[in-house]
């Protein structure tokens, strides 16, 4: 079965200025949606009031069921923010306790964490501590997840290996990704919004985010 996210009807203004105004942005298990949008455009703003954690008029829809505080619904929708959200004291095998995953799959996946099952969080360089928080977030058990700046501080060989665990995970959730590295979120959607004047547009080639006035600058 099909299950979807989806959100309209939002408005959003700080001090005068309004940042989102016309968005419409829907969601689908199975597939990887990508947002872009330059810097100060409101993607980050987005996915906190689809979350819940953003006050904003909305509507926000999961299987057409109104959900004003997704947060609260762990088994519809998780969230990467850009921020570290695991407390730097916790030990990796805390982490994967806790998030019920079994670490040796995750080893198998990402070898330099060999041998760091009872190293704390807040001793992992921040590619490491990406990648943890990442991988727990993608391989949880809810509907659909939310990845802001997934890439942030992770080399090359870890940025193939986390697209290739994204295009794995999509067959059983779907995902919203933005990040800044935009040509890696073009690989990997199947659909793509880019966000522009508060409005989101869907998109179907580089052609038409490079006409949107997106490609070529930094998200």
């Amino acid at each position: 079965m099909i299950h979807t996210l989806e959100a309209d009807g939002i408005q959003l203004e700080f001090g005068g200025r309004k940042i989102l105004s016309s968005v419409y942005l829907k969601c689908e298990t199975g597939k990887i949606t990508g947002l872009l949008g330059r810097n100060g455009q409101g993607k980050t703003c987005l996915m906190n009031i689809i979350y819940g954690s953003l006050d904003a008029e909305k509507s926000v829809r999961f299987d057409n069921v109104p959900q004003k505080f997704a947060f609260r619904r762990r088994d519809l929708l998780l969230y990467l923010p850009q921020f570290n959200f695991i407390p730097k004291g916790f030990s990796l095998k805390r982490v994967f306790r806790d998030f019920e995953l079994d670490y040796s799959v995750f080893e198998q996946l990402f070898s330099e964490f060999t041998s760091k099952y009872t190293t704390a969080i807040g001793s992992l360089s921040g590619g490491e501590r990406r990648l943890v928080e990442l991988y727990i977030i993608l391989k949880s058990r809810s509907q659909f997840v939310m990845l802001d700046e997934p890439f942030t501080h992770l080399n090359p060989i870890q940025i193939e290996k986390a697209k290739e665990l994204m295009l794995e995970e999509k067959k059983h959730k779907g995902l919203l990704i933005t990040d800044h590295m935009y040509q890696h979120i073009i690989d990997v959607s199947d659909n793509l919004y880019v966000l522009s004047n508060g409005k989101t547009h869907l998109t179907k080639s580089i052609d038409e985010v490079e006409r949107l006035g997106y490609a070529g600058f930094n998200a």
